[in-house]
């Protein structure tokens, strides 16, 4: 029985080095879409966006092809687990909770949150006073539906929502009184809209560290130290020769 063990042991342990070691001739990104600018589709159909260029530019540093697989926000981690593909590059904030689940690439790009409301809203500074009894929107399991539900979950109706598409239609629909998200995504759905009848109240928001992280990163299974570690390297790289600014300011 001991012998059998050692056996079964030591042949896990082979497999998991070979795993570690796996050569990638192509690696699969998980994205949530829309998500604009960071990640959706033009008329035509084809995936783009800041998150999008950037991968497949970092594949290109490394010498690898890049596939991105389409998976909604609420299984984006679950899908990493179940090998559906094998990292995940969709606006992911790093924090405590999500790094005893998943291996973080250094962060990439750092965007701040904001509240928006209605160009003719008559809420001032996001308080508890002003958004009490007051609809919120956010996009369901976000580091925003986080901070909303533990700062204004008592005063305020927190609806939560699978996409930011989906939240912009209520409000545009008067459904919503404000809502609480990355200040890139809000700027492209609403202030950059045709109608341009939103704005923001307050200021920036990036603190505290417990719910907004430390920027976006790209997200390994815990055991692919070797993959993260080549795209730490090749981000470095594109931030050195140009490439990354090049992006950024596609976007940005």
């Amino acid at each position: 029985m001991k012998k059998l063990l050692t056996v079964t042991l030591l042949s896990a342990t082979m497999l998991a080095g070979t795993a570690q070691a796996r050569d990638y001739e192509t690696v699969r990104f998980g994205v949530d879409v829309p998500y604009e600018p960071m990640e959706y589709r033009t008329p035509d159909g084809e995936l783009t966006g800041f998150d999008i260029d950037l991968g497949n530019a970092l594949c290109a540093e490394i010498g690898i092809e890049c596939e991105w697989v389409v998976q909604g926000w609420d299984g984006i981690i679950p899908g990493l687990m179940a090998r559906k593909y094998d990292a995940i590059m969709s606006s992911m904030t790093i924090n405590e909770e999500r790094r005893e689940q998943v291996l973080f690439s250094d962060p990439y790009f750092t965007p701040p949150s904001a509240w928006f409301v209605p160009a003719d809203s008559e809420i001032g500074k996001p308080n508890e006073e002003a958004l009490k009894d007051r609809n919120i929107g956010v996009q369901r399991g976000t580091l925003q539906d986080n901070y909303a539900t533990d700062m204004y979950g008592d005063v305020a109706d927190i609806n939560r929502y699978a996409t930011a598409d989906d939240m912009v239609l209520d409000m545009e629909a008067g459904r919503l009184d404000a809502v609480f998200l990355d200040f890139p995504v809000g700027k492209s759905t609403l202030l950059d809209s045709e109608d341009n009848d939103y704005k923001v109240i307050g200021n920036m928001i990036t603190e505290p560290k417990e719910y907004f992280g430390d920027g976006f990163g790209i997200a390994f299974r815990k055991r692919d130290e070797d993959l993260a570690k080549k795209f730490n390297e090749a981000l470095a790289t594109l931030k050195e020769n140009g490439t990354y600014d090049e992006i950024f300011n596609k976007y940005f």
